[in-house]
């Protein structure tokens, strides 16, 4: 008797679930993938390394970072580093905001080790390319780190923060155009 009853039970259980699962939807076709932009010829930010700067001249980077920036009357945080992304100058302007101290050091670390504007992260993502939070946990997306270049060679960067990503990339580039 419980094995008819078992058995009938089973039955009535498939039979009731049988039409539902008739009805279900075959699954979505997965969302095409973004371009990728194609194969370039020649490898793209393929900046060589040079010797690291030193702090002489991360000090006339920054003296021409902020006399822009006083000029304008801009209160940044400016950082100075090495080819490795290593902090060799900093300044915090008075009254320049606390919390874009790491921003502007990030920035330029940014710059200094992908060997290019940090603008080109914040456009990738501004264009849908979410990948690039994957590439480094300390990568900042943000305009205003540009890389130093003397001689062709990459020596350092320089990371700007505290106003908007165009005021701080407008006072990376015064720093950065002192090197060439």
């Amino acid at each position: 008797m419980r094995r008819l009853v078992s058995m009938t039970l089973a039955c009535a259980v498939i039979a009731i679930s049988a039409p539902s699962l008739a009805q279900t939807p075959p699954p979505a076709a997965p969302p095409a993938q973004p371009a990728s932009g194609g194969t370039p010829d020649a490898m793209p930010f393929d900046i060589p390394y040079g010797v690291s700067i030193g702090l002489e001249k991360a000090k006339q980077v920054m003296a021409a970072a902020e006399n822009e920036a006083k000029r304008r009357n801009w209160k940044m945080n400016i950082a100075v580093v090495d080819t490795n992304g290593e902090l060799v100058h900093f300044s915090r302007m008075e009254g320049a905001q606390i919390a874009s101290v790491p921003i502007s050091i990030g920035k330029a670390r940014t710059s200094a080790r992908f060997r290019r504007e940090s603008r080109t992260f914040y456009n990738a993502f501004e264009t849908g390319h979410g990948y690039v939070s994957t590439l480094d946990p300390t990568l900042v997306a943000s305009p205003g780190g540009f890389p130093l270049l003397e001689g062709g060679k990459l020596v350092g960067a320089i990371g700007c923060s505290g106003g908007t990503g165009d005021q701080d990339a407008l006072i990376c580039k015064m720093g950065a155009d002192l090197m060439k």
